[in-house]
């Protein structure tokens, strides 16, 4: 007599969205604890930067490659709010939460492996990201910005570069060894991209090599998509830099996926 086997169990696909979503929802439990200071540093350091810029060095230059100084500044420092919002989070979050709170030690005991961790919380920096990332626009808007149909895509800009940024952060985190690393890349990085994005002044005003390097530079497509949402869209141009903010995203993905494999399983 023959015994019947068992069904096999299905096989786990990968980005399962249970697990996906349990990291989002405890993301989003734990946010409500701290997001009043997380709001105030993500979004009013990007606002200084606009009021100081925007009005500081305005009342000397009225206007720079064809926009008033206010508009030009204002519309560069969603760019600013991105990086704010999702680079340096990204950086300092998880390495505390895997160095010192062990989070994600827990998480990983549950049906989610670091694919789905990784993914999940990147996305939960870009939604943050993509909201803050509009705080400047807003103030502009009070300043004397003109509001504009494009303006409504600035979230999605802001979502898309956020989570190539936070891929990055998680990625730095996951191959430092102590918080002393993040001030090489803080330093040697991050602020020469956020200096040469053409935020606060254009980049055809540098000389050569700081032009071919600002067009490389994911913060200088994020500054020219939403430039160009508030005064008028370029075309392939900018269906070129979406594209290349999409290819640093998954670029950013895949290595914080290996990154955080390489720290948290053996």
């Amino acid at each position: 007599m023959a015994i019947a086997t068992p069904p096999r169990p299905a096989r786990l696909g990968r980005l399962e969205r249970p697990a996906l979503t349990g990291v989002l929802v405890r993301e989003i439990v734990n946010y409500s604890s701290y997001w009043r200071a997380s709001t105030f540093s993500s979004t009013v350091e990007p606002t200084i930067y606009l009021l100081a810029f925007g009005f500081g060095f305005g009342s000397l230059v009225s206007e720079i490659a064809g926009y008033e100084y206010v508009e030009f500044v204002g519309t560069g420092t969603v760019a600013t709010a991105v990086l704010f919002s999702s680079a340096f989070p990204a950086m300092f979050g998880t390495f505390v939460k895997y160095q010192f709170q062990r989070t994600y030690d827990a998480v990983l005991a549950a049906p989610v492996d670091t694919e789905e961790l990784v993914t999940a919380e990147a996305l939960w920096m870009a939604i943050r990201a993509g909201v803050y990332g509009c705080v400047p626009l807003v103030v502009a808007v009070f300043f004397g910005l003109d509001p504009a149909w494009g303006m409504l895509t600035v979230p999605g800009i802001a979502f898309v570069a956020g989570f190539g940024w936070a891929c990055f952060g998680i990625s730095v985190a996951g191959f430092a060894s102590s918080f002393e690393n993040f001030n090489y890349v803080v330093s040697a990085v991050l602020t020469p991209l956020f200096l040469v994005a053409g935020t606060f002044f254009p980049l055809s005003e540098l000389p050569e090599w700081a032009q071919i390097a600002g067009e490389l530079n994911p913060l200088h497509h994020c500054v020219e998509l939403v430039r160009h949402a508030a005064f008028g869209w370029d075309g392939w141009t900018d269906l070129v830099r979406l594209g290349a903010l999409v290819l640093f995203g998954l670029v950013m993905w895949r290595i914080a996926i290996y990154a955080m494999t390489r720290k948290l399983v053996d």
